[in-house]
């Protein structure tokens, strides 16, 4: 059985779009990599944003547009190991391809923040070693886990929403499910969909995977909202204006289950409505500080707290 059949039974698998005018991105990412595919050709590339935003979906498109031989390596997995990596990644890289008319050949390496050191400066050396005969698409959700020497041979592509982009982004994807259900034959609530996309934005993956467990019952309607995890934002404001620290340790545990990034583009959103003007950049660059170093510690509740907890000392709430 190979790949295809295994995965079918998934949606992400099954409606993943075959090319770059399928993909739903931002105009001015979407021409990046049309211009690639008007060149017939494409850099060593490094692909950075939020897990589940399209990153290995775009990569993917891409090379099978220019049919080039692709081969995959899961930097949580495999990606580990410098023994699979210099064998697996070597032997692929270094024969030519007798099945494509391409100039290159294209190894996509999944999740590269999740390779170790030693793996990333093996893959520098194979970029300048077979240059001539492979191109290498490296995805993240932190950049700044790629080493330096990685780092500086890829042309990187940010996959970051801005906001006055988020909503036409959005109605593309609302539009999109509304396709593969009526597809698959489910019944659904618009405005169920439309808090499943609010509640993940941008996690596409998850928001399909959601809609697919969801849809066992044949119908997607407000019977399930009972069952959202919902962030209780209005709640942690309330505790953080009354300095009252149990119970925003306790909103902290009640909502760990929640993606973090969700959690503090949430808090961020509240800060508008709940400190007074002077505190409100103060707001932001505790939220920077503490979304930054989530890609480095090891207990991701100390960190959420730490920063929950800065913000109630150091800012003035309306």
């Amino acid at each position: 059985m190979n790949d295809t059949d295994r995965t079918d039974f998934l949606w992400v698998a099954k409606y993943a779009p075959k090319t770059i005018e399928e993909c739903i991105l931002p105009e001015n990412t979407k021409k990046t990599f049309q211009s690639f595919l008007d060149k017939g050709e494409i850099p060593n590339m490094l692909l950075a944003g939020p897990p589940g935003i399209g990153k290995t979906t775009v990569a993917k498109a891409l090379c099978k547009e220019l049919g080039v031989d692709v081969y995959v390596i899961n930097g949580s997995d495999e990606g580990r190991f410098l023994d699979t990596v210099r064998n697996n990644a070597k032997n692929f890289a270094s024969t030519v391809s007798l099945t494509s008319d391409s100039k290159h050949k294209v190894i996509i390496i999944d999740e590269a923040d999740n390779t170790s050191n030693d793996v990333q400066l093996l893959l520098r050396a194979f970029i300048e070693e077979f240059a001539g005969n492979c191109r290498f698409i490296f995805t993240c959700n932190y950049k700044n886990k790629i080493l330096e020497p990685l780092h500086s041979r890829c042309a990187v592509v940010e996959f970051g929403i801005k906001g006055k982009e988020r909503q036409g982004i959005a109605a593309q994807f609302f539009k999109r499910i509304q396709q593969i259900l009526d597809a698959e034959g489910v019944e659904y609530d618009n405005k169920v969909l439309v808090e499943l996309i609010n509640k993940h934005f941008p996690d596409w993956r998850r928001v399909l995977n959601e809609c697919q467990r969801y849809s066992v019952s044949g119908k997607i309607d407000s019977g399930i909202l009972a069952t959202f995890s919902d962030v209780a934002v209005n709640e942690l404001v309330k505790n953080l204006k009354e300095k009252n620290f149990p119970e925003v340790r306790k909103w902290v545990v009640n909502n760990l289950d929640n993606d973090t990034t969700v959690l503090l583009r949430r808090i961020y959103d509240a800060c508008y409505d709940s400190l007074v003007p002077n505190s409100i950049p103060a707001a932001v660059l505790v939220l920077a500080k503490y979304q930054y170093q989530m890609a480095f510690v090891a207990d991701q509740e100390i960190n959420l707290l730490a920063c929950l907890t800065e913000i109630m000392v150091e800012c003035e709430f309306s």
